[in-house]
C-alpha cells in the first residue's frame, strides 16, 4: 500500500514537472503553403480568388484554410493593401447615454462596410497629442470625432497624414468635415412651442464647455424668445452632466417666485433629466409651475417619471452620412471639407405642457 501510494506521488510529481503542451500556432501562408505542397504565393493568390490559379487549386487551398482556421493577418493586409481598415473614433463621455447610443450605431453601421472601430480617446475635453500619435500609429484610415475640441495643429497632423476626419454631433473645424443636428432651428422650435403656451419667463441650462452644439442650441433658443419680446433668459451652468442639470434645479426652486422661470430649457436630456428630478424633490410640479424642455432625443425621455419634451437627433442619418463621407475621403483624400445638417424631430409630452405631437 505504501509503495503505491509513493508511487502515485512520484507519478503526480513527476507531471507538475512536465512542461506545458506548446500552444497551437496560428494558421499561416506558409502553414498552408506546406500542407497543400505549392508556393507561398500560390496560397496567397488563390485565397484572392486570382484566375490565374485553376478552380481545382483556388477551391482545395480554400478548403484547406477553412479546415486550419486561417484568417488573413490584419498588419499584412495593410501592408499590401496600403488600407487598414480601422476608423479611429473619438467619443463623449459615458455619463451622457447619448454618446453609447452613438457608438452603437456607428459599429453596427460600420461593420457591414467593412470597416472596424478603434476608441482612440474617451471623454470630454481637447484631445491631447498622445491622442494624435495614437491615430497614425495604428494607421487608421479615418476619423470620428464626436465631442471634443479638435485643436487646429491636431486636424493638421491628421491632414498631413491624409487621415481624413469628420466630427459628428459637432460644428466642423479646420481639415475636417462635419455632421449635425440643426441644432439652431431645433432650439427656435422648442422656445415657440414655450411661447405658444404661454410662457414668457425663461431659464436655460447650458453647458461652460467649448461645446459647439450647446452653443447652438443656447443661441436658438435665446434669439427666438427675445425676438419675442421676452427678456433674455435666466443662465445656469449644468455642466453637460445630470448631477449639474439637478444642482441647477435646486438652484432655480431657491429663486423668489416672481424670479422664477416659467419655462426651462436645458440644452442637452441627461441634464433635463437631472432638473426633473430637482424639481421633483423641491416639490416644484411640471408643467403647471414650470414647463421643462431638453434636446438629444434619448429613449429615457419617454419614460413616464420624465415624459420629456424634446429634439430628437436624426442619429442613424447622421451616422449613416458620416460613414459616407469618410468613406468618400479615404479613396479620395483631395475632396473638399463637407458639413451636412440634419433637422431632429420635435417630440412633444406632457413636460411642456402642451398638446402631444411628434412632427419633422
Amino acid at each position: 500500500m505504501q509503495t503505491r501510494v509513493h508511487s502515485e506521488l512520484c507519478y503526480r510529481g513527476c507531471m507538475d514537472e512536465l512542461p506545458p503542451p506548446p500552444a497551437a500556432r496560428r494558421a499561416t501562408i506558409i502553414t498552408l503553403s506546406r500542407e497543400a505542397g505549392v508556393a507561398p504565393s500560390t496560397v496567397s493568390r488563390a485565397l484572392k480568388g486570382d484566375t490565374r490559379i485553376s478552380p481545382e487549386t483556388r477551391a482545395r487551398i480554400g478548403q484547406l484554410a477553412k479546415q486550419l482556421g486561417y484568417t488573413p493577418h490584419a498588419s499584412a493586409r495593410t501592408l499590401s493593401s496600403g488600407r487598414s481598415g480601422l476608423i479611429g473614433v473619438v467619443i463623449g463621455s459615458s455619463a451622457n447615454p447619448f454618446y453609447t447610443e452613438l457608438l452603437h450605431e456607428a459599429v453596427r453601421q460600420a461593420a457591414p462596410l467593412g470597416m472596424r472601430l478603434l476608441i482612440i480617446h474617451a471623454g470630454s475635453g481637447p484631445i491631447e497629442n498622445s491622442t494624435a500619435d495614437a491615430l497614425l500609429q495604428y494607421q487608421v484610415d479615418g476619423c470620428l470625432m464626436t465631442s471634443v475640441e479638435l485643436p487646429s495643429h491636431v486636424s493638421a497632423i491628421c491632414a498631413a497624414n491624409g487621415v481624413p476626419v469628420v466630427m459628428v454631433n459637432r460644428v466642423a473645424r479646420l481639415n475636417s468635415s462635419a455632421v449635425t443636428c440643426d441644432n439652431l432651428f431645433g432650439a427656435a422650435q422648442l422656445a415657440r412651442l414655450l411661447l405658444e403656451q404661454g410662457r414668457r419667463r425663461f431659464a436655460v441650462v447650458r453647458t461652460s464647455a467649448s461645446s459647439s452644439t450647446g452653443q447652438e442650441r443656447e443661441r436658438g433658443f435665446v434669439e427666438q424668445v427675445t425676438e419675442a419680446g421676452c427678456e433674455c433668459p435666466l443662465l445656469f451652468d449644468g455642466r453637460s452632466i445630470y448631477e449639474g442639470g439637478y444642482e441647477m434645479a435646486l438652484q432655480i426652486a431657491a429663486l423668489p417666485a416672481a424670479r422664477r422661470p416659467e419655462a426651462v430649457f436645458a440644452v442637452s436630456d441627461i441634464m433635463a433629466f437631472g432638473v426633473l428630478d430637482g424639481f421633483r424633490l423641491r416639490g416644484i410640479s411640471v408643467p403647471q409651475d414650470i414647463a421643462v424642455v431638453g434636446f438629444d432625443g434619448l429613449p429615457a425621455a419617454a419614460r413616464p417619471c420624465y415624459d420629456l419634451t424634446t429634439v430628437e437627433q436624426p442619429l442613424e442619418a447622421m451616422v449613416s452620412r458620416a460613414l459616407s463621407m469618410l468613406q468618400a475621403r479615404i479613396g479620395r483624400p483631395s475632396l473638399p471639407d463637407e458639413t451636412v445638417s440634419l433637422r431632429g424631430a420635435l417630440i412633444v409630452r406632457r413636460s411642456s405642457g402642451a398638446p402631444q405631437l411628434r412632427s419633422k
